[in-house]
């Protein structure tokens, strides 16, 4: 397996394992958070009905949801990138000074 292969591969798992809940938990958030700005919704977020607790936990569930999003995104771009082709010269080194 060449480490194009690997790449894709380990996007594909990033994506399924990291991506996929990263978004069901950024619609949560934000859900979250329209549901503590609604006069009168009913609200219960471990037994509380403050809607400062709705949007304490959608805030909380939106930046987690930054973050496992950025990590597909990561592992794509560190995987996939094309890097440097290291050219062998022979030309001898100059002297040290």
């Amino acid at each position: 397996m060449d480490t194009k292969t690997k790449g894709v591969l380990a996007t594909g798992a990033a994506v399924a394992l990291c991506g996929c809940p990263g978004l069901f938990m950024c619609f949560f958030g934000s859900t979250s958070i329209l549901a503590s700005k609604i006069p009168g919704a009913e609200i219960d977020v471990m037994g509380s009905s403050d809607p400062a607790s709705a949007m304490t936990m959608g805030l909380v569930f939106l930046c987690l949801s930054f973050i496992f999003i950025l990590i597909p995104v990561g592992v794509g771009f560190f995987t996939l990138r094309k890097k440097p082709a290291i050219t062998a010269s022979s030309e001898p080194l100059p002297p040290a000074s």
